[in-house]
């Protein structure tokens, strides 16, 4: 099962204002464990960087100046995530970004219905608690040192562990003792493999009887009404 962990980091909270993406990072998982496989690349977003923006996630327009825009990435970012399930904390931001990108290219929106909304998945596993990737992380002992500021890629790889620890942690996976045990049956000859007449439930006539003698005892048994 291949899903991405993706995020972005951008100018502001609005593509419709005219904000823009800066940074994209996505990472591969393989049945919820990162795989080392990444995507990850700054955008020049060809405008400023407001100061709020830049409060967030550090990343000035000196530094983005030499960067490819969009469009020079945008078909090497679609090859990687392709049709694979999107794992995003608050989807509904991250795909308004990238979808108001690829309208500019003429290129299909990216269907809202193929994210994972990890908010959502955290607000019902705990209702009432704050559902921000910090708090979760502090929550799943998840090691935050080295969140100074926002980053795509770093924020991406702290969501796959929360995804993970969301879905039951680091645990030994029933898929996997389903394998083992299947690898145990197929490595005996089938010569080896002795058929066993199943065992005989229905009770004795002994059993029987003790079971009425037991009913007697009982006020209105169950099990003559």
């Amino acid at each position: 099962m291949r899903e991405i962990v993706l995020d972005t980091e951008t100018t502001g909270l609005d593509p419709n204002g005219g904000h823009r993406i800066v940074e994209i990072g996505c990472v591969e998982l393989i049945n919820r464990l990162p795989t080392g496989q990444v995507f990850h690349v700054y955008i020049n977003p060809e405008r400023d960087i407001p100061e709020d923006a830049l409060r967030v996630h550090g990343i000035t327009s000196e530094f983005l100046a030499d960067k490819p825009r969009f469009a020079e990435i945008a078909e090497d970012f679609l090859a990687f995530i392709a049709g694979d399930p999107l794992i995003i904390h608050n989807a509904a931001f991250d795909i308004g970004f990238l979808n108001a990108e690829l309208q500019r290219l003429k290129h299909p929106p990216l269907p809202m219905e193929r994210s994972i909304d990890t908010v959502q998945i955290a607000r019902k596993r705990f209702p009432g608690a704050q559902a921000s990737l910090d708090a979760l992380c502090r929550r799943f002992e998840i090691d935050l040192s080295g969140r100074d500021l926002h980053g795509a890629l770093l924020d991406c790889r702290l969501l796959a562990e929360v995804y993970l620890e969301l879905h039951g942690g680091r645990q030994p996976g029933l898929e996997l003792a389903r394998e083992r045990a299947q690898a145990v049956v197929a490595a005996v000859p089938a010569a080896e493999r002795r058929r066993r007449e199943p065992r005989p439930h229905a009770p004795s006539e002994t059993e029987l009887a003790a079971h009425a003698r037991l009913l007697e005892k009982l006020k209105e048994p169950l099990w003559r009404q």
